[in-house]
């Protein structure tokens, strides 16, 4: 009976321990969603020294918590960069660039403390050369500042480009030869 009642004490506790230890329904999770700003003209010509271009496909998206409307993630820039090497007679090698927001007063607008500046980098894998009418494709994907989500507070986005140009040159080399043993 000691035996009986023992197995009975254990087989309690054990019982007691699950049902303790089963999960307990959880908080439900925010949802997320994403805020899109559009950008007016959402295609821009650019043109710098012998480098044209267009920036295409601009948004401006945020992630926002619905209910709290607490933002997840800050607002992002994103769009695509088509440069083109508009020169006959030079290569050039694109390094990078840095975006600039603008306001209605020609002052930059500040990016947050969080937020990190907002840089383009070329591929270093394929050297980003373009020769004389060849194209470079970037996707665009940078840090936008809070401030310029205000209506009326952005004025332009300003797409500063670094690249090194060299001359480009083609030249025949001619030299006379014969075939002997005939």
């Amino acid at each position: 009976m000691s035996t009986w009642l023992g197995l009975m004490i254990v087989t309690a506790a054990a019982a007691v321990g699950l049902l303790g230890c089963a999960q307990q329904p959880g908080a439900t999770a925010a949802v997320v969603a994403d805020k899109t700003y559009t950008v007016t003209p959402g295609t821009m010509p650019v043109k710098a020294g012998i480098v044209t271009g267009t920036v295409t496909e601009m948004k401006v998206t945020e992630r926002i918590e619905q209910g709290s409307g607490r933002v997840i993630s800050p607002a992002k820039l994103t769009g695509k960069v088509v440069l083109k090497n508009s020169s006959v007679d030079q290569t050039l090698r694109l390094v990078g660039g840095t975006i600039r927001y603008v306001d209605a007063q020609g002052q930059s607008i500040k990016l947050e403390a969080t937020q990190t500046q907002s840089a383009l980098k070329f591929s270093a894998y394929s050297n980003e050369r373009l020769d004389p009418g060849q194209e470079a494709t970037q996707s665009l994907d940078v840090d936008f500042p809070t401030a310029a989500l205000k209506a009326r507070t952005l004025k332009e986005i300003r797409l500063d480009l670094v690249y090194l140009p060299s001359p480009y040159r083609e030249e025949t080399v001619r030299f006379n030869v014969a075939i002997g043993g005939q």
